[in-house]
């Protein structure tokens, strides 16, 4: 039974008391009142009169008062004996559902465990297993991190052969290193640059190196800037 339903039982039992205990002082009253001189007094029979029907409604709300206490201890009584009745039938439910899931923990263990031998049919099923994890791991293509990177190619002056430089730069191979698109791009006074792009491989092709190299062909090449670099 909830908590306010307790409270309000324990209310209408005080109220009952109390109205209880007003009934009868009102009954003694009237006793001290009848036990006056016997002469008759109109005001003393009119307050008589009125404290016989005053008594007369509180004895009928005490009256309603006891009916209502009684239908809540016997609703308060019901309900606590349909949860014990509930709890006795989970209870079972619970004690067989706890029992099925740790039979259902003592399953096999594929992996196999520190505490039981394992059988020879098992350690075969799991080394095949093994056997063709990895070997479908092995034919994963393995991702190749790569750069595109576009090159400014300063000439010495107006007079270069841009298109000899251009020839020279591209015979710079290696592996992981592969050229792209070139243009002449305009400097000044007549000067163009030769703008090349190439893509790299990370692991195999650094960008300092290929700088070196180009600025290693004097004749043609002044200087080497890296206009973009993007990872691919």
């Amino acid at each position: 039974m909830s908590a306010l339903m307790f409270e309000k039982v324990w209310l209408d039992k005080n109220l009952y008391n109390d109205a209880e205990k007003n009934y009868y002082e009102s009954l003694n009253k009237m006793d001290n009142v009848a036990s006056l001189a016997g002469v008759p007094n109109t005001e003393i029979q009119t307050k008589l009169n009125r404290l016989e029907l005053e008594n007369s409604n509180l004895k009928k709300a005490l009256d309603d008062l006891r009916k209502l206490v009684i239908s809540l201890q016997a609703r308060v009584e019901s309900i606590e004996s349909t949860g014990e009745a509930q709890s006795k039938a989970v209870a079972p439910k619970a004690q067989a559902q706890a029992k099925e899931d740790q039979e259902s923990d003592d399953g096999v263990d594929l992996f196999g465990s520190d505490d039981e031998e394992e059988s020879a049919e098992a350690a075969k099923l799991r080394e095949e297993r093994l056997a063709a994890y990895n070997a479908k791991k092995s034919k994963k293509p393995v991702l190749i991190a790569k750069s595109n990177i576009i090159l400014d190619v300063k000439p010495w002056d107006d007079e270069t052969d841009m298109k000899a430089m251009e020839d020279a730069v591209r015979k710079i191979d290696t592996d992981g290193l592969l050229w792209g698109a070139a243009k002449l791009v305009p400097l000044a006074f007549g000067i163009h640059k030769l703008q090349i792009s190439c893509v790299v491989e990370d692991d195999k092709v650094s960008v300092d190196w290929l700088t070196e190299e180009i600025e290693k062909i004097e004749d043609f090449v002044q200087s080497v800037d890296i206009a973009a670099f993007n990872k691919v």
